[in-house]
């Protein structure tokens, strides 16, 4: 399902190669919607203010990002729009665009094909665990391995290549390791 080999074609019909990938794990969400499903879980005011924080870091840190895509459900979509409204774009604010392919169950493919598409040089992916760390691993060259990620994690790979060829994990953050003591 997550064989990065195989992306390697695609990628290698970019116009703009993507040489960075953050992949990002929803924020803290409400255990249950008041309708009852798993789609409508919207973030806690916690897991809003602590997800901002980081982002907030982050920035000051130089990360910008060109595009986000996000899974359909509201949890991820709250989280993108965060992330979106809290680091620079190139120009102005990062779009965020529902992409299928990173609702539960993530589309190694499809997500890749979605990324070469927008000939954008930094991406982020947020979706769900864990089907994230998966694809952090498949990003990294190894499909078989997972990466574990708390809620609100964010991890940066680089590509020397684009994206579809390995890339190097250079940093996972959690909102908990930013906390100030």
């Amino acid at each position: 399902m997550f064989a990065a080999a195989s992306a390697a074609t695609i990628a290698s019909t970019m116009a703009a190669l993507t040489t960075r990938l953050y992949i990002v794990r929803h924020a803290i969400a409400e255990d249950v919607s008041p309708e009852g499903d798993d789609f409508s879980r919207r973030l806690t005011r916690k897991g809003s203010r602590r997800f901002a924080r980081l982002v907030k870091r982050l920035a000051r840190a130089g990360m910008e990002v060109d595009a986000i895509a996000t899974s359909p459900l509201v949890r991820t979509r709250e989280t993108a729009e965060i992330l979106s409204a809290g680091l620079p774009g190139r120009p102005g604010r990062p779009p965020v665009v529902v992409v299928e392919a990173l609702a539960p169950g993530s589309d190694w493919h499809r997500i890749v094909e979605w990324t070469v598409a927008q000939d954008a040089g930094t991406v982020a992916w947020v979706g769900h665990a864990p089907c994230v760390g998966r694809l952090v691993a498949a990003s990294i060259g190894d499909g078989s391995a997972a990466v574990r990620m708390d809620k609100g994690a964010v991890a940066s790979i680089s590509f020397a290549d684009g994206l579809g060829h390995p890339g190097e994990l250079e940093w996972l953050a959690v909102p908990d390791l930013l906390r100030r003591g």
